[in-house]
Parts: C-alpha cells; structure tokens; sequence
C-alpha cells in the first residue's frame, strides 16, 4: 500500500524536485494505440503566419467578407488554430511586400496632393 500514491501526490513530488533531477528520469511513454503517428509536415506559408507577430499591433480596422471568404477563414482558424486577425494581418503586409507597385501609387498621390 505504501507505493500506491494517488495521482496528486505523485504531482506535488515531481512538482517539488528541481529540473535537473526532473530531466535524468524517463519520460513517460504513451501506450501504444495501434495506430501510426503521422508526422505531419508545415507549409511554409503557415509557419510563417504562426511566426508572426501581432503583439505591437493596436489599430483596429473593420473589414468587410463575403459569406464564403468568413466562413474559409473559420475554418481555417479551426483547422490551424491560428487567429483570423493574424491571417488577415499577415496578408495584407505580404500584399504591400509583395506588390511594390501598391507603394509607388500611394507615393504618387501623396506627392500629388503636397502641390
């Protein structure tokens, strides 16, 4: 009976040893179901959204979608987790980075409107 620990007390134990006693033990295992793992490779378009930043973002901007393009783009947050206003965020600056021709119109109307 003494080495039947209940499930807290085997937390509080692991919870109170230091990280280097911690990291020399085993780590568990997960019982075997039967099944194959599949690894699942990232696309390097959605490594870089989840890479993105949008700490520092604090403007806010009300866009307008489609029913079909709204409904994507949930799925897509179910599907990856990631925020539709990251998504939107993200794409929007790879558009400005991708497309100069978007920054020399603004310039040109800028410089237009300064006469």
């Amino acid at each position: 009976m003494e080495n039947m620990k209940s499930l807290a007390n085997q937390i509080r134990e692991q919870l109170g040893k230091p990280a280097a006693e911690a990291a020399k033990e085993p780590a568990a295992k997960k019982p075997a179901t039967g099944r194959k793992e599949k690894v699942k490779e990232v696309p390097p378009v959605i490594a870089a959204l989840l890479d993105y930043d949008t700490s520092n973002n604090k403007s806010i901007f009300h866009a307008r979608f489609d029913e079909k393009t709204v409904r994507l783009m949930n799925q897509f947050k179910m599907a990856t987790g990631i925020d539709v206003t990251r998504l939107v965020s993200f794409a929007v600056k790879q558009l400005f980075e991708t497309c100069p021709e978007l920054k020399s119109t603004i310039k040109q109307f800028i410089q237009n409107n300064d006469l």
